[in-house]
């Protein structure tokens, strides 16, 4: 089998910020930074207001890669390398991006190892995060017709 991904792919997602799944995902990470969770806190912040805990964002970010390849394929994250360039508040809308920069089929593993480069931009035109990843990309199993 031939090479399942095409250098060169970008595809992207928007996800909007809001106090209440900023404070959501906070608690459900156990992340207990008042800048995220406490208004009155936060606001007294330099940040001015809630921002979202830098897991939030980048828990969106690497999980695009699951989503957009799991339609068709079978994917598996090896490796991310995520930087946090600037805060996301509340109202923030960040539109995330991904690009194959190279894809090699390894016969071993049945797959693609896909690497990647992608960032999240805010409605300013802000960089949000920058990152690259590594990822196995396979064919589909039929259920019932993975090896035992």
């Amino acid at each position: 089998m031939g090479r399942i991904v095409q250098i060169g792919e970008t595809f992207c997602d928007t996800f909007s910020f809001t106090a209440e799944n900023i404070k959501t995902f906070a608690r459900l990470a156990n992340d207990n930074n008042p800048l995220h969770l406490d208004d009155g806190y936060a606001a007294a912040s330099r940040f001015g207001g809630l921002i979202a805990s830098g897991t939030q964002p980048m828990s969106y970010f690497c999980a695009m890669l699951a989503t957009h390849y799991s339609i068709d394929r079978q994917p598996l994250g090896l490796e991310f390398d995520v930087r946090l360039k600037k805060a996301v508040g509340v109202g923030d809308t960040v539109t995330m991006q991904w690009t194959v920069d190279d894809a090699v089929w390894k016969d071993k593993l049945g797959g693609d190892i896909v690497t990647l480069h992608g960032s999240a931009i805010n409605q300013r035109g802000e960089t949000a995060l920058l990152g690259t990843a590594t990822i196995l990309v396979c064919p589909r199993s039929q259920p019932g017709t993975e090896p035992a």
